[in-house]
């Protein structure tokens, strides 16, 4: 009776009333295998605190970081016309869209916002690599028209984020006429001599790279990122060759001219606001309200009482 007491109803009890540990509360870095807490991981914008590798990060949360005092509005943008082609490979169309759109809790591949960035009034546009790798697809499309008309209707600058696979291969050639339709979105914003700055975050590929990424005023990537429009493993296949280390990386571009800048993450928001305010040809940010110094009296003009 001592041993079912002591020992086997303790036990029982324990199993059922054992607390539910939630999941997910470390990360692992691609890069260092250091074991992240989720909590340090998202303060620290997904970079990761010991190597600084540049982990995936939602539309919403880059929003978060990016805007003052993380508000900002949504544009609407039109939605298109759901699997106009019918296509099914493992699974049909529209339930892969349900199925992203369960596990991102986001409409598309797309978000548009504007807002203000150091108290510099835009328009952002930022692809969500987790929502089907980001692929361009006829909403995307129309993310990027919406966002260029409502930047030349509020007389604002575009900032874009791009992080794409490339093209949707379920909407065919209805996702690759995006790219000649996200180009006269940015020819849109050139004409009305507005400022048009890219940044490209990992990866950025395909036709995404063929078309409105590479076409910024100013280019922007995030260390480490891939941008090239044929990975480097098609390309080593294709011409039976080793590439050079870091091949079509961000710092490899940079170094070749196809880039402007390589800023980390941390420090993109302050990039941002700085090359914005340059372009629209405003004063430097004001970091803070200081009141205004007291007129400075010489002490020879000072009168005696």
């Amino acid at each position: 009776m001592n041993w079912i007491s002591n020992y086997i109803r303790p036990r029982v009890n324990s199993i059922f009333s054992r607390r539910e540990v939630p999941e997910n509360l470390w990360s692992k870095c691609d890069e260092c295998g250091t074991m992240l807490f989720h909590r340090e991981l998202a303060e620290n914008l997904n970079v990761c605190t010991s190597c600084d590798h540049h982990m995936a990060i939602t539309a919403r949360d880059r929003f978060l970081a990016l805007f003052d005092g993380g508000i900002f509005t949504e544009v609407e943008v039109p939605a298109p016309t759901v699997d106009p082609l019918h296509f099914r490979d493992q699974k049909k169309y529209p339930d892969r869209m349900k199925a992203a759109q369960k596990s991102t809790g986001e409409k598309e591949a797309m978000l548009v916002a504007e807002g203000e960035i150091g108290r510099t009034p835009i328009v952002a546009a930022c692809q969500d690599f987790s929502f089907m790798a980001g692929s361009m697809g006829m909403y995307v499309g129309n993310a990027i028209i919406a966002a260029a008309t409502r930047a030349v209707e509020m007389k604002r600058p575009l900032i874009l984020f791009s992080a794409a696979g490339g093209a949707r291969m379920q909407e065919g050639i209805l996702s690759l006429m995006q790219m000649p339709r996200t180009t006269v979105a940015v020819e849109m914003l050139k004409e009305a001599n507005l400022p048009y700055i890219v940044v490209l975050t990992h990866p950025t590929t395909g036709g995404v790279t063929a078309s409105y990424a590479m076409l910024g005023d100013v280019h922007i990537a995030e260390p480490n990122a891939l941008i090239c429009f044929a990975g480097p493993r098609v390309i080593e296949q294709t011409i039976r060759e080793k590439l050079p280390e870091g091949f079509q990386r961000a710092e490899y571009l940079l170094d070749h001219g196809m880039l402007d800048r390589v800023t980390p993450r941390g420090k993109m928001r302050d990039e941002l606001i700085t090359i914005t305010r340059m372009l629209l040809g405003l004063d430097p940010v004001v970091v803070a309200d200081l009141p205004a110094p007291e007129p400075h009296v010489p002490h020879d003009d000072v009168t005696p009482e």
